[in-house]
């Protein structure tokens, strides 16, 4: 069935058309909830049909773009397009690992913090609610290379309170904001946790025999007995090393170990027995001759596992063997952490490593090494003064409109990437949840089923001026559930009832069925129309935007519309380095667009924010694995292409716009183009 010929509105209690839906989203929506329902047409989506309040969104005022207004019937967006993905910002969880932002779902345990007497502290939270949504975004750098990327309107502490990125002293935009010497408050950004190498493995095996477990060979007889055991009370590491021991071609079998008593902890052990067992373990956890990094690590959450602690805010690690010792002190100088060996042989033979630092030097051990055992990797209670080089010394605005995400959390915040965060709806319910802040716009589409109606209201209204509206700028106006509700015609009879200028950026060929509407709105107000056409290859289509429109019907569409007298422009975008950037493929995209009637083309490169970065590696490399290595290069120093790959793409393709005629408007001049999408109301976070 084609997307565009669903046109009728679904039947109330018709099965064929209305299926009963997974239960209504947590939360409230600025308007009765009509009805919450999947249908078969749109496998994997849900549906809230809401009476709206309000349909004109005004932009904030410290937005850059040029206009004011919009009108957005849609949130949340069907149309599937692999570049939507993002969210790899790192948020500290409950037991002291990281996870993406993105990956985070409601009832997750994280790290917030509230104050408690003098001091601010870490406290556990939970995640009440997660979304995404597309604001203009900016970088920050700190001192200790920390990046991070926001909306304008988003808040970071700092040692004198809450401030926003942007803001001004006088007038509306008067807030506290970030400035350069502006000092962020927290621990510095987060290592990146090891993978579970041969190296780290042997290295994690190392410790933790050495440090906790027994190897012995004992006469018994006529006969040697070759005996391994391993006994903890936290089975996290237990499991870890009995995974490892298996991965590395040796079985142990598990059995509980001493007398259950009610002051201690019960305890089990894995054992292995045999010469050609405990011969293998023996090899296995011999020094090597030269440690890489990976079995630094690997060993030194080992040795913390079997003989570390954390308790009053001191990390230590304690043994009797020198050569342990010396081999611990000498990983963590390898990783730039100071050390302080303690001495107490006074009272007993053990001697202990102790890590200086404080909480900063304590998370990054924790991330660098990943230790199994979680309840010695908490900060609970930790307060917040810690002065690491947080200092703000650089704030670029990006001049792109980025998906941005954010959480809701009981305290209010939440630790991304070493920064405590301020979330932006701090409640302890979903009990209300303004629709400009988003939905999850994979899944959910919101539908404002009253929005012609508000429109005309709105437009009437005695303070309204007849500003610019732009239209398609946060989600496709013209996605496929259009089809279904019918929401664009009252719409632009309405602005064509009130001669109220607008503009339309789509990927949808939807629009045509509005084309004699699009005619008389033109005949007595200003129309804007542009199409977003990256490249014409087929296959490539398929696989990196299998819910648009395939694009020669995007370009048939262009063309219908040029045929109606209206100036379409086509922004060229995204540009794929290695797949559609080449001269034949930039040749047949801008020779269909020109052969179309486009009356500008504008290219764009691909830009990867993390989240998009990882789940396009993985398709690059399943894919075109041979790509790999130059989009590593492209790509090394963080989301987008280097200035002088995009100079040389808009250059090539101005080149092949003249060749095609296509040069009535300037290559790469956005002019006749709708402006970027405004930001919601709503602040939201992401990390590059």
């Amino acid at each position: 069935m084609r997307w565009d010929n669903l046109t009728a509105p679904p039947v109330e209690g018709d099965p064929e058309r209305a299926a009963p839906a997974t239960p209504p989203l947590p939360l409230a929506l600025p308007g009765a909830i009509v009805r919450t329902f999947d249908t078969p047409e749109f496998a994997g989506m849900t549906f809230h049909e809401v009476q709206a309040k309000s349909i004109l969104n005004r932009v904030p005022g410290q937005s850059r773009v040029p206009f004011e207004w919009t009108i957005n019937p849609y949130r949340g967006c069907s149309h599937a397009c692999v570049y939507c993905v993002s969210g790899d910002t790192p948020i500290l969880m409950a037991d002291g690992r990281t996870k993406p932002i993105s990956e985070l779902e409601s009832g997750d345990r994280i790290y917030g913090t509230e104050r408690r007497g003098a001091y601010r502290r870490y406290v556990v939270t939970t995640v009440l609610d997660k979304w995404s949504t597309v604001k203009p975004a900016y970088r920050v750098t700190l001192e200790d290379g920390t990046t991070l990327v926001a909306s304008g309107d988003h808040r970071f502490l700092t040692e004198r309170g809450w401030k926003h990125i942007t803001g001004g002293m006088f007038g509306a935009d008067q807030r506290p904001y970030l400035t350069t010497n502006s000092r962020l408050i927290g621990t510095g950004a987060f290592e990146t946790t090891p993978k579970a190498s041969h190296d780290y493995r042997r290295g994690y095996l190392c410790g933790m025999v050495r440090g906790d477990g027994t190897i012995g060979t004992y006469a018994t007889g006529r006969s040697w007995s070759h005996q391994f055991r391993l006994a903890l009370a936290d089975s996290e590491a237990l499991d870890r090393t009995e995974r490892y021991l298996k991965e590395e071609g040796v079985d142990t079998s598990r059995t509980s170990f001493g007398q259950a008593r009610p002051d201690r902890r019960p305890m089990e052990a894995i054992r292995a027995s045999g010469k050609q067992k405990v011969d293998a373990i023996r090899e296995i956890v011999q020094w090597p001759q030269h440690s890489t990094p990976d079995w630094q690590r690997g060993f030194l959450a080992g040795i913390f596992d079997a003989e570390g602690s954390c308790s009053q805010g001191i990390l230590r690690i304690a043994n009797c063997d020198d050569q342990v010792l010396s081999h611990t002190t000498e990983a963590l100088r390898a990783f730039g952490f100071a050390t302080v060996l303690e001495d107490r042989r006074r009272t007993n033979r053990l001697r202990y490593v102790r890590l200086t630092g404080g909480l900063p030097a304590r998370l990054r051990f924790f991330h660098l090494t990943d230790p199994a055992i979680t309840r010695k990797r908490s900060i609970a209670g930790a307060a917040l003064t810690c002065r690491a080089a947080l200092r703000v010394v650089d704030i670029q605005a990006l001049g792109l409109e980025l998906p941005l995400w954010d959480i809701t959390t009981g305290t209010g915040d939440f630790i991304a990437d070493g920064v405590v965060s301020h979330n932006c709806f701090a409640r302890n319910t979903h009990a209300y949840l303004d629709l400009d802040a988003g939905a999850d716009f994979d899944r959910q589409v919101i539908v404002k089923v009253n929005a012609g109606e508000l429109v005309r209201r709105e437009l009437a209204a005695p303070k309204w001026r007849g500003a610019h509206v732009a239209m398609g700028t946060n989600v496709d106006c013209y996605q496929r559930a259009e089809g279904r509700y019918r929401l664009m015609p009252q719409i632009i009879a309405a602005l064509r009832d009130f001669a109220n200028p607008f503009s339309i950026l789509t990927k949808g060929t939807l629009i045509l069925r509005d084309l004699p509407l699009l005619r008389q709105a033109a005949e007595v107000t200003r129309v804007g129309i542009s199409y977003s056409v990256g490249f014409v290859d087929e296959q490539l289509w398929r696989g990196v935007e299998p819910g648009t429109p395939h694009p020669s019907r995007r370009l048939d569409a262009v063309r219908r519309l040029t045929d109606a007298g209206f100036e379409v422009g086509v922004l060229m975008a995204p540009i794929l380095p290695g797949l559609s950037d080449g001269d034949e493929s930039i040749d047949a995209t801008v020779s269909a667009i020109a052969a179309a009637g486009a009356t500008s083309v504008t290219p764009l490169a691909l830009h990867l924010r993390p989240g998009a970065r990882e789940w396009y590696a993985q398709w690059l490399a399943r894919e075109h694995p041979h790509l790999a290595p130059r989009y590593r290069e492209l790509y090394r120093a963080g989301a987008y292409a280097p200035q002088a790959y995009q100079r040389e793409l808009t250059a090539r393709v101005r080149i092949a716009a003249r060749r095609h005629g296509l040069h009535r408007g300037e290559v790469g001049d956005n002019r006749r183009l709708p402006e970027p999408p405004p930001p919601p109301a709503a602040e939201q976070l992401t990390l590059l």
